[in-house]
């Protein structure tokens, strides 16, 4: 479980002086569950996100993993638990084999082998066949990359995973299977989720809690189709029907 308690971050712009970024923002993330956090953009979604696994520290408030704040967790250790897929595929120089053994070799403890029974687990988990293992990494399509992203942050075995924008890059029918196994290996996994997307409809397919954020304030939050379909706030109707409001 993640949880945020009254997240503040300021940053100092040589310009401008100080600028809010987040303020007051609290909330939780539970295992088993996919938490998504949407609003317009500069609204403060990814460096949400950043502050979970420590890529940044809010100005003020506290972070904890189950109930441990993570200040107080060794940074590397961090990101062993809480694992981030950020929005850029990148796959390293080699085939998906080496690619999928390179945090092993950060951690430098043995890398599993191609056969190795959990790492073909994963590749089921991800639907990535086991013929692409010799295949050169940077030769697969951008889907195939992002499962293979996917795939290289769980094979650790995280508590908890981060996702900023995973479909960012991709077309449509390639984001809706991603949608699909994200939800599918969240509850098989009994991971924490939290992802960062623009993709409504990624949300509504993947998520099951919904995080509206605007300013850098959570505005409305709740159950996914509760949220979509019965907004509260004029921010979070305006920002559901974009077309209808500049059509007016």
């Amino acid at each position: 479980m993640i949880r945020a308690e009254n997240i503040v971050l300021v940053r100092q712009s040589v310009t401008n002086g100080e600028a809010s970024i987040l303020s007051g923002i609290s909330f939780t993330a539970r295992p088993g569950q996919v938490t998504a956090i949407v609003g317009p953009s500069g609204s403060g979604k990814s460096s949400l996100i950043r502050l979970v696994n420590r890529m940044d520290d809010p100005t003020s408030g506290s972070i904890f993993l189950h109930d441990t704040p993570i200040s107080a967790i060794d940074p590397l250790e961090l990101r062993r638990r809480v694992a981030m897929v950020l929005q850029k595929t990148f796959m390293f120089e080699g085939s998906v084999l080496a690619n999928l053994q390179r945090p092993f070799v950060y951690r430098q403890t043995p890398p599993p082998a191609a056969d190795d029974d959990h790492l073909l687990t994963l590749l089921d988990l991800v639907h990535l066949p086991g013929g692409l293992l010799p295949r050169d990494a940077r030769s697969l399509s951008i889907g195939e990359q992002q499962r293979v992203n996917l795939a290289r942050a769980l094979i650790t075995v995280p508590e908890a995973l981060l996702l900023d924008e995973p479909t960012s890059a991709l077309d449509r029918p390639t984001a809706d299977r991603l949608g699909t196994m994200l939800r599918e290996i969240c509850q098989s996994q009994q991971l924490t989720v939290i992802m960062v997307t623009h993709d409504l409809r990624l949300a509504e397919r993947s998520a099951d809690y919904l995080l509206y954020l605007e300013r850098g304030r959570i505005l409305e939050e709740g159950p996914v189709e509760k949220l979509l379909n019965n907004p509260q706030t004029e921010a979070l109707q305006r920002f559901l029907t974009p077309d209808e409001e500049a059509s007016s």
